[in-house]
């Protein structure tokens, strides 16, 4: 079973926890124990999981990839975003997670976040069900 959920960006790089959104796409799948895998269809943009107690490492995570992957690189890609696929490959398009007990299990710190190399856009996000029952 697969659903999806919409992400509405406003910058050109943008760091959005979506956690609340990937727990009511499991809470309304009503799967019990198994796996989700949570999926960006998008060359331009990522998921990761990471620490979002603090505002301030999501914004330093972001930094650090433009320092690592700057925009007007020495690109030869003609449509001037390649940095923003590069960063894609280091974040993945996906990310791995159980579910137990109908919940997504993360630690007390992790938040789920879809990561934006190339907006403001309007994003799709999958979260493929594995496994698990009622």
């Amino acid at each position: 079973m697969m659903r999806t959920f919409k992400v509405e960006t406003e910058a050109q790089v943008q760091a959005i926890d979506i956690t609340g959104k990937v727990d009511s796409e499991v809470a309304a799948a009503g799967v019990g124990d198994g796996a989700i895998l949570v999926y960006c269809p998008h060359t331009t943009a990522g998921i990761y999981v990471n620490e979002g107690h603090d505002p301030d490492v999501a914004t330093d995570v972001m930094g650090a990839l433009e320092k690592l992957v700057p925009r007007n690189g020495p690109y030869r890609h003609a449509e001037g975003n390649s940095a923003a696929h590069i960063r894609s490959i280091l974040t993945g398009n996906g990310c791995l997670l159980p579910v137990l007990g109908g919940r997504t299990v993360i630690g007390t710190w992790q938040r789920i976040f879809f990561a934006e190399f190339d907006g403001p856009r309007t994003r799709t996000v999958q979260v493929h069900f594995l496994g698990g029952g009622r």
